[in-house]
């Protein structure tokens, strides 16, 4: 009897509710990829736009899900002694804002014109991508992590290689995949380090237990620590994790260029700052310098690179950007590295600094989408002149580009550089903090010399064929659309940059 009513107990102890408002934001997106592949089967194909309409719909109702959930106090799966699989805490409700907003931007950029690509499937993965990447920053287990990543990245894999017999496509999505598949096999390693030292995979208990690890385990422990952290610094494209990034946004869609560039990182960072702050901190000797230098090195090779791509305006513009996001990339690394130095530095400033680019890096994102509807090579020469064709798209990418060098009127991109700044100093790093003001001003040169371009007097052969071509290419609304959300944002937060700054503050743990 004691024995059945023993089993009977474990049994029920097994048996627990599942919160499903915690969990409802990537699951209303699961559910509309689900939704948009099975309606894709019975959609006739001068119909499929409204799959995209669908696919928007869906991302707009897993943000409105997130209202309910504002409190930050919800958790699930949890096990009896307390450590849970699922938070929704305040850290984890701002990425899946970030995450979920970039994918609804993503999906305007898109809408309308997806003719060339199948549709059902360019949806359905992008949705599920969205999926996995909003239930990562609510992963509090290292198992959970792992899979979440991979559902955020295996449909970008295939997003990236969607353009069906474009070499440059699939050349990229190989390029992509191989490079993803060899990060995350020595991050499972590291992981399976970490399981041998400790005997768990939650994140709170890691930390416990890595306090008070036997000598025996200690090198065991360490080298988990750093594999562990391979897979989500390949993630955000840390160097030398970054020899991806160029050909990748080259070759895929525009549209999932700007995906990678900013839900791609907010993925890699909110990983890396849960396995860091939550379940390593005793290990921030080991950690800490690691990526101290690896934001060094980042920034660095990222800047040095953009700027070699204005040495002539025949280079790709889409190639400019995506060297541009391994430098911001590197300036994203500062806080995480500071952390492991000072109990005050602000994880915060990582978090504002990534609100800050998303907005305006996909703002950047829309108008070479724009641009690239009548000039499909999209060169940095294609740009020049854009005021006298189209003066409202050349004021917003000017704005964007002012941002992201931290110049007025982007108020919030100087903001977003003065808090990371800020934590380097505070945290000791003087020597991090030069390295950053150096790679400031390199950065000024690009983006001061492509927003001149847009100024600029066109060429008369180029501007007469910008001319003819521009009335015949009439813009999709949603694009439009997806230009003035930025655009308005980016200026909101510029008149008013506490409000991003307030928004970081509740997000630390």
């Amino acid at each position: 009897m004691t024995l059945a009513a023993g089993s009977a107990t474990g049994a029920a102890s097994l048996v627990q509710s599942v919160d499903w408002l915690a969990i409802a934001p990537p699951v209303a997106a699961a559910g509309a990829a689900l939704l948009v592949l099975v309606a894709d089967l019975f959609v006739a194909e001068r119909r499929k736009p409204l799959l995209g309409y669908g696919a928007v719909a869906g991302l707009v109702v897993a943000l409105a899900l997130l209202i309910p959930l504002r409190a930050g106090d919800r958790s699930t799966f949890c096990l009896a002694d307390g450590a849970c699989s699922y938070t929704a805490d305040h850290f984890a409700l701002v990425i899946q804002a970030l995450v979920l907003g970039g994918a609804l931007l993503t999906a305007l950029l898109s809408a309308g014109d997806t003719r060339k690509l199948p549709a059902g499937e360019f949806w359905f993965l992008l949705l599920s991508s969205a999926a996995g990447a909003a239930l990562l920053p609510a992963a509090r287990d290292l198992a959970t992590l792992v899979v979440a990543l991979e559902v955020a990245s295996l449909p970008a894999f295939a997003l990236v290689g969607i353009k069906r017999g474009d070499r440059r496509s699939s050349e990229a999505a190989l390029k992509f995949f191989l490079s993803s598949v060899v990060a995350t096999a020595v991050m499972l390693l590291g992981v399976s380090f970490v399981y041998a030292t400790t005997g768990t995979m939650h994140l709170t208990e890691i930390a416990a237990r890595l306090d008070d690890v036997p000598g025996r385990f200690q090198t065991l422990a360490g080298a988990g620590v750093v594999l562990t952290l391979v897979g989500f610094a390949f993630k955000t494209a840390a160097a030398p994790f970054h020899f991806w990034v160029p050909d990748t946004y080259v070759g895929a869609p525009l549209p999932i260029a700007a995906y990678l560039s900013v839900v791609g990182k907010a993925v890699g960072f909110s990983g890396l700052i849960l396995v860091t702050v939550i379940g390593f901190p005793s290990y921030a000797d080991v950690w800490g310098p690691v990526l101290a230098v690896l934001a060094a090195l980042t920034m660095t090779i990222g800047n040095v690179a953009a700027l070699r791509q204005t040495a002539t305006r025949a280079r790709s513009a889409v190639r400019l950007l995506a060297w541009s996001s391994v430098g911001q990339a590197g300036y994203l690394l500062v806080p995480i590295a500071a952390a492991a130095y000072s109990s005050d530095a602000q994880i915060g400033s990582t978090v504002a600094y990534a609100l800050m680019y998303a907005v305006v890096n996909l703002g950047a994102f829309a108008v070479a989408a724009l641009v690239a509807r009548t000039h499909p090579g999209n060169r940095l020469s294609d740009y020049r002149g854009l005021y006298a064709t189209r003066p409202l798209a050349a004021l917003a990418m000017g704005f964007f580009l002012l941002c992201l060098a931290g110049l007025p009127p982007g108020i919030i991109g100087l903001f977003a550089k003065v808090t990371v700044f800020s934590a380097a100093v505070d945290a000791g790093l003087g020597w991090l903090a030069v390295v950053m003001a150096v790679n400031v001003v390199i950065a000024l040169y690009y983006y001061l010399r492509w927003t001149a371009e847009l100024f600029r007097s066109a060429d008369t052969e180029a501007a007469a064929e910008g001319a003819a071509a521009a009335p015949s290419h009439r813009v999709p609304a949603p694009l439009t659309v997806a230009i003035v959300l930025t655009a308005v944002a980016g200026i909101t937060l510029s008149g008013a940059p506490q409000l991003i700054l307030r928004v970081a503050a509740v997000a630390l743990f």
